[in-house]
């Protein structure tokens, strides 16, 4: 499901202080870092194997790995603005096929006495729930202690570790029966069909994907946010859906744009049954309300419509179309004229506790998804030290990422303002 001019890799971006690798005066011993990655490679194998082709599919390949290709020290950047610029640039750069798919990068001059970091990795070696364990088997509790409620016991790892060194369930036998399979080809032509429903008019928010790239981030305190989403019954990925629906009105309006009556969204659900792939996702498609100025009102109707729908974007699990090489590459040529959806939205649950790089405390991070298709704007958040931490993805000549960042904040400030509201 990849394309020249449209790189399908998930980021996460951070910032790191002195400790281990990385100096006081925000030096990095690179060679000391690779060390420590090279140390936990024997957990996690994947990221020794790249992707061959296999008959008429592909197939995981073991392979040296060269971690002087893969830990490296990028040129100095100006701040956080500059690591978001790297970012963008980074989301239209491929991988190489030639070796794993993926790279960490070591960032001087994101602030004062701080390196940044940025983890990419192709969804074809994991989705961002998969991403996320990857990076908490290279980082490690900043404290040097285990966090019980998160992190199963070394022998409950083990047994629950599949070849990829990733986390997962035993395999559950699926008996598959003729009803079955009439049901699942039934839903396949349906959603497919779907993918050509013209369900919003003509929009900027849809068009092809240019290949100059907007990154921001914004960050809002996980408990107050919470809080507010608890008074109306909703959750904080309803709080972060009312947000991302309000940004996107007011990018809309700072161009002079028309607002559809309703802005359908793309949002991942984590399927139950992984099996030995580090990429199971559902899809979960939400029409978020658009002209409702009363943030508890659009926060109530949003978490109505995901209640209804999370059930059945699990039972049915992924994409029909995507789950064979010529289905996923008819569906990538569909996706390029769908009026289906406007936005990708996703949450990742973060880690309990603060992480650190070989000894450096991760200080901040951000996820960052891809855009794909004709959907020119995305929003990725993840849980992170008591933080909600979010970063827009926005084909830069379509959509300001700095408006929608600002309009972000806002909004997901006055969700968490209504728990002072009720109080």
């Amino acid at each position: 499901m990849d394309a020249p001019d449209q790189v399908n890799a998930f980021l996460m971006a951070g910032v790191l202080a002195p400790g281990g690798p990385i100096g006081s005066d925000g030096s990095v011993d690179v060679e000391g870092l690779r060390a420590a990655v090279a140390a936990v490679m024997p957990s996690t194998p994947r990221l020794a194997q790249r992707v061959v082709p296999d008959g008429r599919g592909f197939a995981w390949e073991p392979v040296p790995l060269d971690l002087g290709r893969h830990v490296r020290l990028v040129d100095q950047v100006d701040g956080l603005p500059g690591l978001e610029a790297l970012c963008a640039r980074l989301m239209v750069t491929p991988l190489p096929l030639d070796r794993p798919l993926w790279e960490l990068l070591l960032v001087p001059g994101v602030a004062p006495q701080r390196v940044g970091v940025v983890f990419r990795i192709h969804h074809a070696m994991a989705d961002g729930l998969a991403a996320v364990r990857l990076i908490q088997l290279l980082l490690r509790p900043a404290t040097g202690e285990t966090d019980a409620s998160s992190s199963p016991s070394p022998e409950k790892a083990a047994a629950e570790t599949s070849t990829t060194g990733l986390p997962m369930r035993p395999p559950v036998p699926v008996h598959r029966t003729l009803r079955t399979r009439l049901r699942t080809l039934a839903s396949g032509w349906e959603r497919t069909a779907a993918v050509l429903r013209p369900a919003v008019p003509p929009t900027v928010l849809l068009g092809p994907i240019g290949p100059r790239r907007g990154v921001a981030f914004v960050d809002t305190p996980l408990g107050a946010l919470d809080a507010g989403a608890d008074t109306v019954g909703a959750t904080v990925n309803d709080a972060l859906l009312a947000a991302v629906v309000g940004a996107a009105e007011a990018a809309l309006g700072a161009r002079g744009e028309p607002v559809p009556p309703v802005l359908p969204v793309s949002v991942p659900v984590a399927l139950a049954q992984r099996g030995r792939s580090g990429n199971a996702v559902g899809v979960m498609l939400v029409p978020l309300p658009t002209g409702e100025a009363e943030v508890a009102v659009r926060l109530r109707r949003i978490a109505a419509l995901t209640r209804e729908r999370k059930a059945d974007a699990r039972s049915r699990g992924s994409f029909e179309l995507t789950r064979t090489r010529f289905g996923a590459r008819l569906f990538m040529r569909l996706v390029r004229h769908q009026r289906l959806i406007v936005m990708f939205v996703t949450n990742v649950p973060g880690p309990r506790h603060p992480l650190a790089l070989a000894g450096a405390p991760l200080e901040r991070v951000w996820p960052l998804a891809a855009i794909q298709g004709n959907v020119r704007l995305g929003a990725a958040a993840l849980s992170y030290d008591g933080v909600l931490r979010c970063a827009a993805h926005c084909d830069a000549d379509a959509v300001s990422a700095k408006v929608f960042r600002e309009a972000l904040r806002s909004e997901l400030a006055r969700v968490a303002a209504l728990a002072e509201g009720s109080g």
